[in-house]
């Protein structure tokens, strides 16, 4: 399997994200070229291609890409290069208007409230964009490129707003590169967790039920509760504690987390009861400083770790849904870490050595923490307003990467609004790359809930809060677990792990009194006894990614054994029935 692996994000100064965005400038002239009247939104480069948004006067289809694509091609082998110029903002605003490009000067106008007084152009041949760049040299450069599917996109991504044909499209310097990606984009395909979570019947969208909002079918609840089980024993050896919070809460309690409103537009609308609003929930960090301000808090409770898979609600704009990757309903392996600055570095370190235990054990090789810092030009408007905290803050995270040699990249501005984060990045095992879980640091909301502890001289200080999610949600994780182990989970994490297939109905009785002295022994496992072919028992035992299936015939009944089949290694020949249990309960009881 050829494989397209990045160390980073793209950032659109690097060479591969120009080509793309050049590619993108060039599939907009040749759509103009073709469609004439078709008005233009706007496309960037994307990590692996890039778009464009278009308003088309009569809709097209896949089939028109061919179209498309061969209109570049002659556009490319001119090797016209890319012109910058500037506009005044009034200059700009005739230029969309002469060009009747209405979502151009909509562009415009919202420069204009930033403050900008000039926009830059990029023109090449005749065609020109407004673009703030940059671009290759030539159109050459663009050695290969691919157009890949049609989407709706609502502009701005506003539901109110008209929606708009995407165009989707990926571009390399070299053949080479474009056709590994398509060997890797149509194995992606047969990952795809929509895919394979309908195939294998772990979970299940309704209309009646709304979008965005995940049905756990009986199998795909075997592998949340399976996760569960693991993060319980895991914090626990590690001392959390585990505590449970309401799923909605008092406006005023946002407010002096100062999520509103800095988080409203991603919550759901209030609900008002006895003249008093309330929101669902959309973060558990409230409820869980309000678990710390219960009771008086001494330095000797302190560390305090508090853990839930608490259950979180976000609305999420309906064009950015997507499977189990973007939901309106989440269960995040969530906890808070209360500590002094002095315990701080080995608190935070723990954390990261508990997400490289996770990794070891879901077998992820590759991954890296993108540790995001502050903008000191936006405190008070991005970011809160504490300066010597932020220096303070991040100069301790940096510190404790630098020593425990973790790889890491450092991203100004990303931080959270309360302090700087580590957003963990991982690739599966065909090289595509997730963003599954975050390591975050908060000076700001204990001050705001006036959160304290009494010290060592008696006197009351705030303490630090660590929020820590090595497991992400369940929707987004599991999402990411189904595409890397291609739906065959390990032997621990699969909703069936032993399937029971007697040969013909005179093996029955002994098929079902194996299946229940299996499940006794604490193993998952099921009794296929359909009027069917053997073969065909298998091969559907295959499809379900059943890790063993244990066949019966005459002969074992005779010796009371079961011949065992493992779905990577084949057959695995005969054991007595005795050792088969005993083999199958310790797998069971192994997280390996």
């Amino acid at each position: 399997m050829a494989k397209v692996q990045r160390t980073k994000k793209t950032d659109k100064t690097s060479g591969l994200s120009t080509i793309r965005h050049s590619a993108s400038h060039i599939m907009a002239e040749a759509i103009l070229n073709l469609y004439p009247e078709t008005k233009l939104g706007f496309g960037p480069a994307t990590e692996d291609g890039f778009y464009y948004d278009f308003d088309f006067k009569t809709p097209i289809t896949d089939e028109d890409l061919t179209k498309i694509e061969a209109e570049m091609i002659q556009l490319i082998g001119l090797g016209r290069t890319f012109e910058r110029s500037e506009k005044t903002i009034t200059e700009a605003l005739k230029w969309a208007d002469k060009n009747n490009q209405s979502y151009k000067a909509d562009l415009i106008g919202r420069l204009k409230e930033r403050g900008e007084k000039k926009v830059s152009f990029y023109t090449s041949g005749k065609f020109t964009d407004l673009c703030e760049g940059p671009h290759i040299k030539s159109t050459k450069a663009i050695g290969a490129f691919k157009l890949l599917s049609l989407a709706g996109a609502y502009w701005h991504g506003n539901e109110k707003n008209p929606q708009l044909t995407r165009i989707y499209g990926t571009a390399f310097a070299t053949q080479k590169e474009l056709d590994e990606y398509l060997v890797l984009l149509e194995e992606s395909k047969k990952r795809d967790h929509r895919k394979l979570g309908k195939e294998l019947e772990l979970f299940a969208f309704d209309d009646d039920v709304g979008p965005g909002l995940p049905l756990w079918l009986p199998k795909g609840t075997v592998i949340v509760e399976e996760l569960e089980k693991l993060a319980k024993v895991t914090e626990s050896a590690n001392n959390y504690l585990r505590v449970r919070t309401p799923h909605i809460a008092k406006e005023s309690m946002y407010r002096t987390s100062g999520h509103l409103p800095y988080y409203e537009d991603t919550m759901y609308p209030p609900m008002e009861m006895e003249g008093t609003k309330y929101y669902l929930k959309a973060m558990n960090c409230p409820h869980h400083h309000k678990i710390f301000a219960a009771m008086p808090r001494s330095y000797r409770d302190l560390p305090l770790r508090l853990a839930e898979y608490g259950t979180c609600y976000r609305y999420e704009k309906s064009g950015e849904l997507m499977g189990l990757m973007r939901v309106r309903m989440l269960s995040m392996n969530d906890a808070h870490i209360y500590c002094t600055k002095v315990q701080f570095a080995a608190e935070f370190e723990a954390v990261n050595q508990m997400y490289i235990k996770y990794f070891k054990l879901f077998g992820i090789d590759k991954y890296v923490m993108r540790f995001s810092t502050h903008d000191p030009e936006k405190l008070g408007q991005k970011y809160v307003d504490e300066p010597k905290l932020w220096q303070e803050t991040e100069a301790l995270v940096r510190k404790v990467l630098k020593e425990s040699k973790i790889p890491y990249v450092e991203v100004p501005n990303e931080a959270a609004f309360y302090g700087p984060k580590i957003d963990v990045e991982v690739w599966n095992t065909i090289g595509r790359e997730f963003t599954l879980a975050t390591n975050q640091v908060d000076f700001a909301q204990p001050r705001r809930f006036g959160l304290t502890y009494t010290n060592e001289k008696g006197e009351p200080e705030i303490p630090l809060c660590i929020h820590r999610a090595p497991l992400g949600t369940h929707e987004r994780f599991i999402g990411f677990l189904i595409e890397h182990y291609a739906g065959a989970f390990p032997f621990w994490l699969a909703p069936v792990q032993a399937m029971i297939t007697p040969i013909s109905d005179k093996q029955n009785k002994y098929a079902t009194q194996l299946l229940q002295r299996l499940k006794t022994a604490g193993v998952r496992a099921e009794l296929d006894d359909r009027n069917e072919s053997l073969g065909r028992k298998i091969r559907d035992a295959e499809v379900q990614k059943v890790p063993l299936v244990l066949v019966i015939g005459p002969k074992e009944v005779e010796s009371k054994s079961v011949t065992l089949r493992d779905r990577d290694k084949g057959d695995l020949g005969s054991l007595p029935i005795e050792d088969a249990i005993t083999r199958l309960q310790q797998a069971a009881d192994q997280v390996r």
